[in-house]
């Protein structure tokens, strides 16, 4: 049994279709891993940044402590922040390092 013209433009359509969900699933899934990378160096600058800055110091804390879900606070139990080195009073500014890239 021979398919018809209307039933290989349908096959076809459904091809393109899948095909065009299985792109944008792709495309959303390097968006998600590029933001969470994005997250991920953010947390670490600001990390380091605190060690040496005690306004970061003091902004680190005050992010934790408004950590609103459960399992956030949890992953920060036994977690403790740097402090800000000493000689790096309030206000300072740490000089910035250029990229490791």
């Amino acid at each position: 049994m021979s398919e018809t013209e209307l039933q290989k433009a349908e096959r076809q359509f459904a091809q393109a279709k899948a095909r065009l969900q299985a792109a944008k699933n792709r495309e959303a899934s390097r968006q998600r891993k590029l933001d969470t990378r994005r997250k991920v160096i953010l947390g670490g600058a600001l990390i380091d940044l605190a060690a040496r800055d005690t306004n970061a110091a003091a902004m680190l804390d005050r992010l934790l402590r408004n950590l609103t879900r459960e399992n956030d606070r949890k992953a920060f139990e036994d977690w403790s922040p740097p402090t800000a080195a000493a000689g790096s009073g309030e206000g300072s500014q740490a000089t910035p390092e250029p990229p490791s890239e």
